[in-house]
Order: structure tokens, then C-alpha cells, then sequence
């Protein structure tokens, strides 16, 4: 045993003398550093010693290190003083791996060299000389590759293949050009927390099979809703699969608290319910009314001002048009945070038309939800707190790994009333533990998966400071971004005035459209620029940013930024590729 005083560099020298700066304890060390750390050992002593401790470069397709792997015999003694044989993943299967006897040793080493190649992918997701995207058609990938399922199983050294391939063509949305969508970024503190939670592998509806990641759920959701305004963080609410779940569950639990009774008895039993949002708002609503047997022409959408928000004088006119045809308004849902402007509706306004009119309000802040850890932003959601109900998607603005959305309620006890089936084998009622932390019955699903720990272990590690840093960087870059181009040659602001989230539209103009005139031979030429450009950057692999129509605007691009990763020279980079993309056309 190592005396107090000696340290982890003592290893492998008995005079303490394997100190990593002393060149002649060099290979010691690593060998000391392999033994405990696989691939990563000899990614340590690479670094430390140069190219001399590198592993020999693996040729072909075989996965790192295969070839020097020792594997245990499969003989009942422990422990097993038998000689090991070199790996050979050809001839291993994955019932060679636990629980097979002695599949301890294969288990390891395979697995080592799963992490060799996801490290690898996290390095190369940030380094900006590597391409966003590998691009091939469909008809490419499916004759290059053999992806059918087959009766047989193929072996471990297949299996790795499997895993560089997929990785090979799969879009890096932590690459600090990747613009795409409104969820980017890679955190690193949050791929931990997704191993973990994979690995451990429950379910989250009882305490009993997820005692720590439930406590987490209930201190996580409790602290989103003392940063929403609800005074001590009281209600209720759980973590669902995404956004459109969520706002489905506000129609859900708005539709019970007015009339109970449609959970025995169905839509029968209840009048013509209708419901009210922005016609910027996210498709979900309508999906969730036609999910719920409520229909999707009873959600009334409700103007916008040219900046994309809620207009609340046509709100109130519509409420009274429903309530003159004898339909009976149970829901208005606001947004904070359109998909495509980015914009935010009115909240104080809205909140006061539902108290008028005795509506449950909710508040879809599935993309701008983040902004409430902002002390700079967070004024965009202004009445939130007079919500009854908030979508809040830390998977987005917050960049926590996808899935991870939040629905929250102000009244507690209202999900379960609305939910709860009391199945015995799950809930029963003579349980040794508070009952109040099996929270599977207040869902929709019964399996749940853990999606907590990421934000939660993220919220440590960063502190509700370094959230706020990251979502004011963004914000930053989206302004910077907007300056540049809004007085440029060759570009048109789909709207005017600074926009209020990191959502920037535009229009590229190329130079054969810039001396034309405003008709529509003009607006059915610039339709075919953003997708044109938009297909070479991703046949380049250079950038990759959205684009879409809305209303009677012809297609622009949609820049979204939540990946603090992006700098100003990336910025600088989109612009000019842009111009480089789209000047023949």
C-alpha cells in the first residue's frame, strides 16, 4: 500500500520516481495509465511524451486497438489464473459480453473502444476544419451499406463498424456552424448525465425503482417554478417527451379543471370546446386537438402584428364570437418564443383577457423559456407568472441533450386528479415511503424516461449564473448578426427592428435579383435562392442554417443561435459562405 505521502505518479517505481516529467519512468507510467484507462490512457501519454507512447495507428476499418485486447477464459474459477488469449472481435458476439461468465474482461474492452470512438466524435464536433454534415442521398447510404436485419448475429468487430458509421454520417449539431435548428450544441456535463442515465436504466414512475432521479425531478421542477414567479415554487408538473407533449397536456388538464366529468364520459358529454393561440404559434396546438377529439377547427388562430405577437384586441373579439355560437372558450394559449420570428405575445395583456373571461391561460415558452434565467432578457415574459400552465424546453435555449421539457402547473394536485388510473401493481397504497413520490400515475405515459439528470447536473455544474452567461452570449451573437446584414448589399430583413430572440429572417438577394423590380416574377425567383443555398452548404458540409415560408413571404432564412460554441468569426464565416453559395444565381 502507497505510504500518505506518495502519490498516483509512484506507481510502477518503487523509489517514487514514476514521476510523469521524468522521461526515463515514461513508459511506466503509461503503461500504468493504459491499464486503468484504456484509449484514453494513450491519448494521456501522447500528449505527455509525443508521438513516441502513440498506439500503433490502426489500419482499414478495424477498430482501434482491437488486436492488443486480452480476454478472460471461460472456465468457473475466480479468479481465473489461466492464460488469456488475444482479443480477436471477429470471432467474439455480444454473448460473449455480461452476463456471460467471466464476460467481464470483453465487456470492458469492448466498451472501452465504444468510448474511443464517441471521444473521437465529441473532438471532432468542435473542430471547425471538420465538415457539419457528410451528406449523401438516401439512394447513396442505403446501396453503400448493408442495413437490413438479419436472422444471424454478426460479430463485435461488425458491431464497432455499425457504431463509426452511424457516427460517420450523422449531422454534428454541436459544431459551432450548425445553425439548423432551435436545439444545438454539445455540453459536455449533459453527455455525462445522459451516460449515466442510460446506464442506469430505470423508469421514473415510481420511488421505489428511482428514488434519487424523482427527489431530482421534484427539487429541478420546484426551482423552475420559483424562477416563473409562482410564489415557494408551488404546483405541480413533470418532464415530458418534448414541447408538443407538453402543450398537449395544458388542453388536457385546461379541458378537466372546466369539466371533469370528460374523463369518464368523453367529448359526449362536454359542449363545443374551443381554443385560442397565435397563428405563429407552434403546430402542436392543433395536433393536440385532434389527438384530444376536440378538432383541429377548434383552435381559432389569432392575428399577429407584423412582428410575429399575438394581437390581444382580436383575441377578446374572438372569445366573443365563440361565446356568441354558444362554444364555450376553455383554453388560450400564448407564446414565448415563436418558432420562426422568435417573437413573444403580450403576456400581461393575454393574462388579462383570460382572468376577464374565466380561460386557463398557458404559456408555450417552449423556445423562450430560458430567457427567465437571464436578469438582461427575462422581461420578454413579463405575466408569465399569471399563467396556469408553462411548456419551458431546457432542450433548447438552455442546450441541455435532447429530450428535456418541462411542462409546469400552478395548481398542485390537478395532474393527478386529471391522470391517475391507480394501477395496483404499480401504485399501491400500503408502500413503507411517502406515496407523494410516485408521480407515474399524474402522467399520460407509463414508462418514463429519466430526463432530469442532464438539467440537473448541468444546473450544478453551471450554477443559474453560467446559464444566464450562456443565453446572453447568444442573444449577443443574434444582435451581432443583425447588425451586419441589415444595411448590407444583397440582403432584406423579413421584418423591421431588432428581432427579440436569437431568431434572425432574411432574405439573400443574389446580384441578377438586385435591379429588379418588386413583382412576382421577382418573389417567384428569390423562392428558389434560400433552398438552392441551402443544398450546397449541406453538399459542402460547411454550415447548415433553416429556411422556410410564412404567410405570403417566399422562402428566407431562419438563423437560430443557442449553441455557445458560435463566435463572431463563426457568424462572419455563415455570412460570407452565404455570399459565396449564392452569387451565380
Amino acid at each position: 500500500m502507497a505510504s500518505p505521502g506518495s502519490s498516483f505518479w509512484s506507481f510502477g517505481s518503487e523509489d517514487g520516481s514514476g514521476d510523469p516529467e521524468n522521461p526515463g519512468t515514461a513508459r511506466a507510467w503509461c503503461q500504468v495509465a493504459q491499464k486503468f484507462t484504456g484509449g484514453i490512457g494513450n491519448k494521456l501519454c501522447a500528449l505527455l511524451y509525443g508521438d513516441t507512447e502513440k498506439p500503433a495507428e490502426s489500419t482499414g476499418n478495424v477498430p482501434p486497438r482491437a488486436a492488443a485486447r486480452k480476454v478472460a477464459c471461460t472456465c468457473d474459477q475466480k479468479p481465473c489464473n489461466c492464460p488469456k488469449a488475444d482479443v480477436n472481435y471477429a470471432f467474439l458476439h455480444s454473448t460473449d459480453l455480461l452476463p456471460a461468465c467471466d464476460g467481464e474482461r470483453p465487456t470492458l474492452t469492448f466498451l472501452q473502444d465504444v468510448m474511443d470512438i464517441l471521444l473521437q466524435y465529441v473532438v471532432k464536433s468542435f473542430d471547425r476544419s471538420t465538415k457539419v454534415i457528410d451528406f449523401h442521398y438516401p439512394n447513396e447510404l442505403l446501396q453503400e451499406y448493408n442495413w437490413e436485419l438479419a436472422d444471424q448475429p454478426q460479430n463485435l468487430e461488425e458491431i464497432l463498424m455499425h457504431c463509426q458509421t452511424t457516427l460517420k454520417y450523422a449531422i454534428k449539431t454541436g459544431h459551432p456552424r450548425y445553425f439548423n435548428q432551435l436545439s444545438t450544441g454539445l455540453d459536455i456535463v449533459g453527455l455525462a448525465a445522459d451516460w449515466l442515465t442510460s446506464t442506469a436504466n430505470t423508469n421514473m414512475f415510481t420511488y421505489e425503482i428511482a428514488p434519487v432521479f424523482v427527489l431530482l425531478e421534484y427539487v429541478t421542477l420546484k426551482k423552475m417554478r420559483e424562477i416563473i414567479g409562482w410564489p415557494g415554487g408551488s404546483g405541480d408538473g413533470i418532464f415530458s417527451p418534448g414541447g408538443a407533449i407538453s402543450n398537449m397536456y395544458a388542453m388536457l388538464i385546461a379541458r378537466f379543471k372546466m369539466f371533469p366529468e370528460v374523463k369518464e364520459k368523453g367529448m359526449a358529454a362536454v359542449p363545443r370546446l374551443i381554443a385560442f393561440t397565435s397563428e405563429h404559434s407552434h403546430f402542436s396546438l392543433k395536433k393536440g386537438a385532434a389527438a384530444l377529439g376536440i378538432g383541429t377547427d377548434s383552435v381559432i388562430l389569432i392575428k399577429c402584428d407584423e412582428r410575429g405577437k399575438m394581437i390581444p384586441s382580436d383575441l377578446e373579439r374572438r372569445i366573443l364570437e365563440a361565446k356568441q355560437k354558444g362554444y364555450v372558450p376553455f383554453l388560450v394559449s400564448a407564446t414565448a418564443g415563436t418558432t420562426v420570428y422568435g417573437a413573444f405575445d403580450p403576456l400581461l395583456a393575454v393574462a388579462d383577457i383570460c382572468k376577464k373571461y374565466k380561460i386557463w391561460m398557458h404559456v408555450d415558452a417552449a423556445w423562450g423559456g430560458g430567457l427567465l434565467m437571464s436578469r438582461k432578457h427575462k422581461w420578454k415574459l413579463s405575466g408569465v407568472e399569471r399563467a396556469n400552465s408553462v411548456t419551458w424546453n431546457p432542450h433548447k435555449m438552455m442546450g441541455v441533450p435532447l429530450q428535456c421539457s418541462a411542462f409546469l402547473v400552478r395548481e398542485e394536485g390537478l395532474m393527478q386528479s386529471c391522470n391517475q388510473m391507480h394501477a395496483s401493481y404499480l401504485f399501491q397504497q400500503d408502500k413503507h415511503y411517502d406515496l407523494s413520490y410516485d408521480t407515474g400515475d399524474k402522467a399520460l405515459q407509463c414508462g418514463r424516461h429519466v430526463d432530469v439528470f442532464k438539467l440537473w447536473l448541468m444546473w450544478r455544474a453551471k450554477g443559474t449564473t453560467g446559464f444566464e452567461a450562456h443565453i446572453d452570449k447568444c442573444l449577443e451573437l443574434a444582435e451581432y448578426l443583425y447588425n451586419i446584414i441589415k444595411n448590407r448589399e444583397g440582403y432584406e430583413m423579413v421584418f423591421d427592428g431588432k428581432p427579440q430572440h436569437t431568431n434572425v429572417c432574411f432574405w439573400y438577394i443574389p446580384p441578377s435579383l438586385r435591379t429588379l423590380e418588386d413583382n412576382e416574377e421577382r418573389m417567384s425567383r428569390l423562392s428558389k435562392v434560400a433552398p438552392v443555398i441551402k443544398a450546397r452548404m449541406m453538399e459542402y458540409g460547411t454550415t447548415m442554417v433553416s429556411y422556410q415560408p410564412l404567410g405570403d413571404k417566399v422562402n428566407f432564412f431562419r438563423m437560430v443561435i443557442s449553441n455557445p460554441a458560435a463566435t463572431h468569426q463563426d457568424i462572419d464565416f455563415l455570412i460570407e459562405e452565404i455570399e459565396r453559395l449564392g452569387q451565380d444565381l
